[in-house]
């Protein structure tokens, strides 16, 4: 965000409220009394500059927090044309990017750990436009042709002669490039016992949201997507209507495959996803080519290969059921056109700029992004994030640069104690429930005490000798930029076998150095909140200013966090990570009986994205939301309780608020977002997470405290009679 210059002018009240009088700190003698007046520290007038620029004074904070809030930064924000939105995260997410240039620019030091130089040499291949201009489409042709050819390019020259889809698949993934278009066989952690791994079959990812394929051919989003693989196919030299005619039936094949795939509402339950069984029996959902075979060889470097008896995870039966039925009447060069159709568009963002304007043209449609991005940030976010959530990956490695060199031990600290009173006041929450048993409770707790938190990264990250023994064996030097993904790629298969039969240690750090991101996690699978350094910064968490700022903010994040261990999902497992049913039956129905309330008032949300008006999911979103709901309220309370151990705090200058009330706009800020409306469709259709006016307006008008810090009258927007309740 911009620097500025603070003006400590006197604001008017916040907005009209005809039926009750926002109270102000100006307006409550008791607390001025209390406070003794402002803070004026830099971390105080830097905090109060930032929310200046935000909030909207004319805005009835009891009619509309979110436009109150951020109304003024949704006016006065311009998106940049290579951008599909600007908001909070972004903006605290191009500092970040910033700071990974300099490191990854920056000269080698003597001493440092020696993956650093492949960091800088992924970094600087994807910067080398000069030798991706000449050399990029040429390196795809010859992927193509390792792969036996692109239909649609060869025309007649194709032979199809003993062609079949798992047999292209095992090529694809001996050249290191994206698989499971058809049928997914990966390493997955093991549901019933998370201390060990598990082969898993499961339904594919697709090359477009199911959500969009679902409406058919003729939707103009589909048919943007059916550009963008005919003008790929053009671009590498196949005749236009060739590619037309031959791409349609491919685009076809994925419409019925999208139409067989569960829809992300299904996918919620996990139990549903653990049919464990031998490959034996799976192979008899799906009989003509040989499970075990075809494991042995997308994993061949397996110290012990698996044998038909080995237990795996099939996770979509149907699916694999409808697919056996369906594929054979599929004709091969229809497989093989939309299989190499996938694995080409997995790596088009590492190929010259004519084929990158392809991709534009394409994401414009999706998202309204207009331009592409300067190549520097290109370059920072595919070495950074291209496999920031694969074990194995450089995420360590830049995690470590990273943490040396801008999270300091102040931070770590304070945030580290903001964490654990948080924590705590989650188990005060548990033991006041009344509507749940004590026997629930007790495995509740349980859950709790075994929540292992990573604040700002691992601090063995930053350890060299334990850097460089982890990335024994990885060497990225390549000139070529697709030659580099594809060694990182194979690397990262590769980690994945060695480890698949040793037991998981969910408290290693090998798995929980990812600092350099603007994000935080909970993984259900370790029971684990982690919380990197990239995000422990700016409008999020700052160790010098007022404590009301952090809890709002990041504080509520924590919260969301820990209350992912308890949404509709993260219940399912124990404090294990193992998916057990620790629920009395009554207190289950009950829980559900609540989350059903936040579905249905999640669900009548609606957007206008040009000329649609669009429902927010309830059920897809109803995780995030019941995070959102409960990472306030935990974060709330945990103030309050600080409060009461410190005294009151001091409040910011130019802002005629209470802490409290600061508390929830520094919680609002964080989501604060300018988005397009292309954008915000995808999102509404795609994401997890509910958009941003939701996050702030459907959590706060749950809570009785904001309605009592705000004043807001009942049954006004923002204090509606019936509040949605789960934690």
């Amino acid at each position: 965000m911009k620097s500025f210059i603070v003006f400590l002018v006197s604001l008017s009240a916040a907005g009209g409220n005809p039926q009750g009088e926002v109270k102000t700190l100006n307006d409550d003698p008791e607390n001025s009394k209390q406070l003794k007046g402002v803070c004026i520290t830099p971390g105080c007038v830097k905090s109060a500059a930032t929310l200046l620029e935000m909030i909207n004074p004319e805005m009835d904070p009891c009619e509309d927090f979110y436009e109150f809030a951020c109304g003024t930064f949704i006016k006065e924000t311009t998106i940049p044309d290579d951008k599909t939105s600007i908001g909070s995260f972004t903006v605290l997410g191009e500092k970040l990017n910033m700071r990974l240039r300099k490191l990854f620019e920056s000269s080698p030091k003597p001493d440092e750990p020696e993956v650093y130089k492949s960091v800088r040499k992924y970094f600087s291949a994807c910067m080398d436009e000069d030798n991706i201009e000449e050399t990029g489409r040429q390196e795809l042709l010859r992927i193509i042709n390792e792969l036996g050819g692109w239909p649609t390019l060869q025309e007649d020259q194709w032979n199809q002669d003993n062609f079949s889809f798992h047999d292209l698949e095992e090529v694809a993934n001996r050249i290191g490039l994206f698989t499971g278009v058809i049928l997914s066989f990966g390493i997955s952690t093991n549901l019933d016992n998370s201390t060990r791994r598990i082969m898993e079959v499961d339904q594919p990812g697709l090359g477009l949201d199911r959500e969009y394929l679902i409406k058919g051919f003729e939707d103009k989003d589909v048919q943007a997507y059916y550009s963008y693989m005919v003008d790929t196919a053009v671009y590498l030299g196949a005749q236009r209507k060739v590619a037309e005619q031959e791409l349609k039936e491919s685009l076809m094949f994925e419409l019925k495959i999208a139409e067989i795939t569960l829809p992300q509402e299904e996918r919620r339950n996990t139990s549903a996803l653990n049919n464990q069984m031998t490959i034996e029996e799976g192979n008899k959902l799906y009989p003509g080519f040989n499970w075990t075979q075809h494991i042995n060889n997308m994993h061949n470097s397996l110290e012990v290969p698996l044998t038909s008896n080995e237990v795996i995870n099939v996770a979509v039966p149907k699916y694999i059921i409808k697919l056996a039925e369906y594929l054979p009447t599929v004709p091969a060069r229809v497989q093989s056109n939309y299989q190499v159709w996938r694995y080409i568009k997995s790596i088009l963002s590492l190929m010259d700029k004519e084929v990158r304007q392809i991709q534009l043209k394409f994401s414009k449609a999706l998202t309204g992004k207009e331009e592409l991005s300067p190549r520097w940030e290109t370059c920072v976010k595919a070495t950074s994030s291209k496999f920031y959530f694969y074990e194995g990956s450089l995420t360590n490695a830049i995690g470590s640069m990273y943490a040396k060199e801008y999270f300091p031990e102040s931070s770590k600290l304070v945030a580290e104690e903001m964490v654990n009173s948080i924590k705590d006041e989650f188990k005060l929450m548990l033991d006041e429930l009344e509507w749940m048993d004590a026997i629930t409770k007790s495995a509740a707790q349980t859950k709790v005490d075994k929540m292992a938190q990573i604040i700002g990264y691992a601090r063995e990250i930053i350890n060299n000798t334990l850097i460089n023994e982890f990335y024994e064996g990885l060497s990225i030097s390549s000139t070529s930029y697709l030659q580099n993904y594809l060694d990182l790629s194979n690397y990262i298969s590769n980690y994945y076998i060695r480890e698949f039969r040793k037991p998981i240690d969910n408290q290693s750090w090998k798995n929980r150095g990812g600092a350099a991101v603007v994000n935080a996690f909970y993984s259900s699978k370790e029971n684990s909140i982690k919380f990197p350094a990239g995000i422990l910064d700016g409008i999020f968490f700052k160790d010098d200013r007022p404590s009301y700022m952090n809890y709002g903010a990041i504080g509520s994040v924590v919260g969301h966090e820990i209350t992912h261990g308890f949404d509709d999902r993260g219940s399912q497992k124990d404090g294990d990570g193992n998916l057990v049913n620790w629920w009395q039956q009554e207190t289950k129905q009950t829980y559900l009986q609540r989350a059903q309330c936040i579905i249905e008032q999640y669900g009548n949300f609606t957007v206008d994205v040009a000329d649609e008006v669009l429902n927010v999911n309830g059920i897809n979103t109803q995780g995030e939301n019941i995070a959102d709901n409960g990472g306030f309220k935990q974060a709330y309370r945990a103030y309050e309780r600080l409060v009461k151990m410190k005294g009151e705090e001091l409040s910011l200058p130019g802002l005629p608020y209470t802490p409290r009330q600061l508390f929830w706009l520094s919680g609002a800020s964080i989501w604060c977002s300018s988005i397009r409306d292309e954008a915000l469709k995808s999102r509404v259709l795609t994401d997890p997470h509910s958009p941003s006016r939701f996050r702030v307006n459907g959590s706060f008008r749950n809570q009785k405290e904001f309605s009592k810090d705000w004043n807001c009258p009942r049954e006004s927007p923002m204090n509606p009679e019936k509040k949605c309740t789960v934690w």
